[in-house]
């Protein structure tokens, strides 16, 4: 059997073949021009169609500063309730996380130190007013001639006295909260909200017994304003001033954005975190903001005017960021550049870059390839 091709066809064949595989590394080739650093398009390359311009611009971009912080009690508005006397507690009319008002009975105290409060009450107005009798009789003996100006002046002074001693024993009535007319049988010692708010703390039960007047019975906090509580480090600290608003989110609420009013900042420096201690005030009207929450803080700190570019023009080549440049019309070098912060698409430049610089902002991988 003859082959199946004479040794002239198979040359024929095999120029054919070299000739089309020339040809086709030189369409290949033709896509790009390399001349040292700089790549070349040429007009008959269709890389042409997928490489798109752009100017680097000049943008003074804002600059968001995040910082952790903490939702705190604001100190004036959580009191802790005090019982003005011990004794034992008879009527407990509230529960852990009730809402109360100012001035709301939240329980009642028997105690024996009141019951002597309401004997001397009594005590001080039968003196009272057996001194009045006293010096009206006097008076009118006087009148008749039966007596002299110094008796007069006796049940006068014996009067003023028992004035006084009842005013002072009606007085301490009134730092009890009891009313004026005291029945020594009913008689029990108030305990009423100082301020409007929750119950936060609750430290006693019905028929406990009270022998520590500086114990707290309860707290009462109101939540309608919180502070948002947050650590600023030392280089941070001249972008904070007082009255100025910040932006937060809570962890339990990320979708809800805080304005927090800057109220104070601290007059000391931790020398262990070189941070300063910054409170903000936060209206809480719902009472979702809880405290001990977690936050984030944002700020703005204002930054120079930097280079800008897409984030599409920034081609990563062996650990490097390059951005092509054109040195002439569809000619281009690539610059190694220094990267800043992103926001929204964009990218800041800090070196290898010049304003008004014209870059590829899309198709350069191809000619990083």
């Amino acid at each position: 059997m003859k082959p199946f091709l004479t040794p002239l066809l198979r040359s024929t064949v095999v120029l054919c073949l070299s000739l089309i595989g020339a040809s086709g590394v030189q369409a290949q080739e033709a896509l790009l021009i390399h001349e040292g650093k700089q790549v070349s398009v040429p007009e008959t390359s269709t890389y042409r169609k997928r490489i798109e311009m752009g100017t680097a611009v000049q943008k003074s971009l804002p600059h968001y500063q995040a910082i952790p912080g903490v939702i705190e009690v604001d100190p004036a508005a959580s009191v802790s309730v005090l019982p003005a006397l011990t004794g034992r507690l008879v009527d407990l009319k509230v529960n852990l996380g009730d809402t109360v008002r100012s001035g709301q009975l939240l329980a009642s105290i028997q105690s024996s130190d009141l019951l002597q409060v309401g004997a001397d009450v009594q005590k001080a107005r039968d003196a009272f007013h057996l001194t009045q009798t006293a010096l009206e009789r006097t008076k009118q003996v006087f009148s008749g001639g039966g007596n002299s100006q110094k008796d007069v002046d006796q049940a006068q002074s014996a009067f003023e006295q028992a004035r006084s001693e009842m005013e002072r024993s009606e007085l301490r009535l009134k730092v009890y909260e009891l009313p004026s007319q005291v029945d020594l049988l009913k008689l029990s010692l108030p305990v009423k909200a100082p301020i409007s708010g929750t119950i936060s703390s609750l430290n006693v039960g019905t028929n406990s017994v009270i022998n520590d007047p500086t114990a707290s019975l309860m707290t009462v906090t109101n939540l309608d304003s919180v502070f948002l509580t947050l650590l600023v480090p030392e280089n941070l600290l001249s972008q904070i001033k007082l009255g100025q608003t910040l932006s937060a989110t809570t962890t339990a609420w990320p979708d809800q954005v805080l304005q927090a009013k800057v109220q104070s900042i601290g007059a000391v420096l931790d020398p262990d975190t070189r941070r300063v201690k910054v409170r903000a005030l936060v209206a809480n009207p719902k009472h979702r903001l809880l405290p001990n929450m977690f936050a984030s803080v944002k700020f703005n700190v204002p930054q120079p005017p930097q280079v800008v570019v897409p984030l599409s023009a920034v081609i990563m080549s062996n650990d490097k960021n390059l951005v092509f440049v054109q040195t002439k019309p569809w000619t281009f070098e690539p610059r190694v550049v220094q990267l800043g912060q992103e926001d929204k698409g964009e990218v800041r430049v800090f070196s290898g870059l010049n304003p008004g610089d014209k870059i590829v902002v899309r198709g350069g991988v191809l000619l990083n390839d």
